[in-house]
């Protein structure tokens, strides 16, 4: 071992970056479903980072990446804990190269051929070239880790995909503003919650394809936290509104009262109304 390596060893702290993170989480009353909803990480991976399994990961960039990812949601230092996973990845790194190989050096009896080895080299070109294929395809558009800013996620009411998507949509028609509102997924497993203006829980889970929540009548203020909110069909009343977005990302505390929709949907309709 190298003093470098030594120096990654003596540095690392106490409790190892999968404990920090399950920790957060655990403090926070966060699921690992959870946090894939705000992540895009998938939950397998979120297993293996909390259990410091990092080599079970496709490569050290993941176990890098997803980390840190994992870090800022949790509120934590994602440089910092970016570091330790580097050191970690030292140490294991380092125990692997001190584990007997079974060939003693200048036993030529021992040595690969020359066939063996441009076998070998050629494997492992095709290696990479796979996991440079996974990554890029893991990371195409829609498929990446969700924006994040700060330790906050980006929310829809001022950002710019605020209302994305609501021109061209089912206008509200009669539909009442203390009429019922009626959320219906439109997709499998769509993980949301409904909770009220003072962080009363309505519903939180994972909602089934065509499966319906309706807001409670007496439900103050409702909001809604989730990562698609474009997997929801919205009514009024039985009456269709314009999705709260027809993009996928974290939307949280966002008003879903029958007034509040009436009122995105009216807002949506003026800024697709050209100016005379």
């Amino acid at each position: 071992m190298d003093n470098e390596q030594e120096t990654a060893v003596e540095e690392l702290p106490l409790e190892s970056v999968g404990a920090q993170l399950r920790r957060a989480r655990k403090e926070r009353g966060l699921s690992l479903e959870q946090v894939t909803a705000e992540t895009r990480i998938p939950e397998r991976h979120l297993e293996v980072i909390e259990s410091g399994d990092f080599s079970a990961l496709p490569a050290r960039t993941y176990a890098i990446g997803f980390s840190r990812t994992y870090a800022r949601m949790m509120g934590l230092d994602e440089a910092e804990i970016a570091d330790q996973v580097r050191a970690e990845l030292s140490t294991a790194e380092a125990g692997r190269e001190m584990v007997p190989l079974g060939m003693e050096p200048g036993d030529a009896a021992k040595l690969p051929s020359s066939g063996l080895a441009w076998a070998g080299a050629f494997a492992a070109v095709l290696l990479i070239a796979g996991m440079a294929t996974f990554y890029s395809s893991y990371y195409g558009s829609g498929a990446g880790p969700v924006p994040l800013v700060g330790d906050e996620p980006v929310l829809a009411d001022g950002g710019e995909n605020a209302g994305a998507g609501a021109t061209g949509a089912n206008t509200p028609g009669a539909a009442s503003s203390d009429g019922q509102v009626v959320f219906t997924a439109l997709e499998e497993g769509v993980w949301v919650k409904f909770y009220d203006a003072n962080d009363n829980q309505l519903l939180q889970k994972q909602m089934a394809s065509g499966e319906r929540f309706e807001i409670p009548s007496d439900a103050q203020g409702p909001q809604i936290w989730t990562g698609r909110p474009d997997a929801f069909a919205i009514t009024i009343d039985g009456k269709p509104v314009p999705k709260l977005a027809e993009d996928d990302f974290i939307m949280r505390d966002v008003a879903i009262s029958a007034d509040a929709l009436l009122a995105r949907a009216q807002q949506a309709d003026q800024d697709a109304t050209p100016d005379t």
